[in-house]
């Protein structure tokens, strides 16, 4: 049965992230939002909703390691698992300076954790200064990308670009994948907590990785598409601003619902990790933005060692 709620609530989430995205695309361009907000707010907040879900279900359900195991170890799966395949795909190549801005954003947030991770704990205050923090960072990329027709933003909203549906339409797919969601994100919940009691193996594991992953396929199947049509700028952008919503939008709405207790191995070792992963990409970005597909099978054999090693450190 353990297996069967990680199937159900995996399937759940990759087919209720793409309906609730597709949904709220169409809903924006009938109602006649700008390329950069769709891709800044709705196909942003809609690829990181999975994260949402099972975070806030996890640390309700007084199983805390998965709620921060999903945010941190969904961070490193987005860097080196997609951007990884999405490299081979097509070598992934982008000079856009905004994408550099947005990729100093995403290490500087993800350094910023490391200090907190060390506290041990992680309270309601803190979760309100990431959302703050969020608004103005939104805020700030809006008004700066809103006259640019190549900014990331309104390149990644451009792709999820559709046919405008008829009103009723448009709610009832979002409706739908809302609710699929919320369903998937039980069954994954309940599913990785009783699997990881039976193996033995720690939740703060099954969180970094079968959570993670489940959680990342909507920015997987986006990125893996936005590749085969020579969409480089939107693979990217997909992952960096996942990743800036992952800590500042679902790791700071968790801790005001729920405040979360932080296993040191956090601080020591997955924290740093995922922000070496990100100092990684917005180097690679200054250095040329080339992501060939020898870097793509480097971020794939790292991802593999770091699997290894969570496996081995049950």
């Amino acid at each position: 049965m353990d297996y069967a709620y990680l199937a159900a609530g995996l399937l759940l989430l990759f087919f209720g992230g793409e309906s609730l995205v597709r949904g709220a695309v169409s809903l924006a361009e009938r109602l006649g939002l700008s390329k950069v907000l769709v891709g800044m707010v709705i196909v942003g907040f809609g690829t990181s909703t999975p994260e949402l879900l099972v975070s806030l279900q996890a640390a309700l359900a007084g199983s805390p390691e998965i709620a921060l195991g999903n945010v941190i170890g969904s961070n490193i799966a987005n860097v080196l698992l997609i951007l990884g395949l999405a490299s081979l795909v097509f070598p992934i190549s982008c000079a856009q300076g905004g994408l550099k801005r947005e990729a100093a954003v995403m290490t500087l947030v993800s350094l910023a954790l490391l200090p907190l991770l060390f506290l041990g704990s992680l309270s309601s205050l803190v979760g309100i200064g990431m959302l703050a923090v969020l608004a103005g960072y939104l805020l700030f990329s809006y008004r700066l990308e809103r006259g640019s027709a190549d900014s990331s933003y309104a390149a990644e909203g451009g792709e999820m670009s559709l046919t405008p549906k008829p009103l009723w339409l448009s709610l009832l797919i979002t409706a739908a994948g809302l609710a699929m969601l919320l369903g998937g994100a039980r069954f994954l919940v309940v599913g990785a907590t009783s699997l990881a009691r039976d193996l033995g193996v720690s939740e703060a594991v099954i969180g970094l990785t079968v959570v993670a992953v489940g959680t990342s396929l909507p920015e997987l199947a986006t990125s893996l598409v936005a590749a085969w049509r020579r969409h480089s700028e939107v693979a990217l952008a997909n992952v960096v601003g996942s990743n800036i919503f992952n800590i500042l939008a679902i790791l700071g709405a968790t801790l005001v619902v729920q405040p979360i207790e932080v296993a040191a191995r956090f601080a020591r070792a997955d924290g740093p990790i995922a922000a070496g992963c990100a100092l990684l990409v917005l180097l690679l970005l200054w250095r040329g933005g080339r992501f060939p597909r020898p870097v793509g099978i480097a971020f794939l054999l790292a991802y593999a060692a770091y699997i290894a090693a969570q496996a081995q450190l049950g």
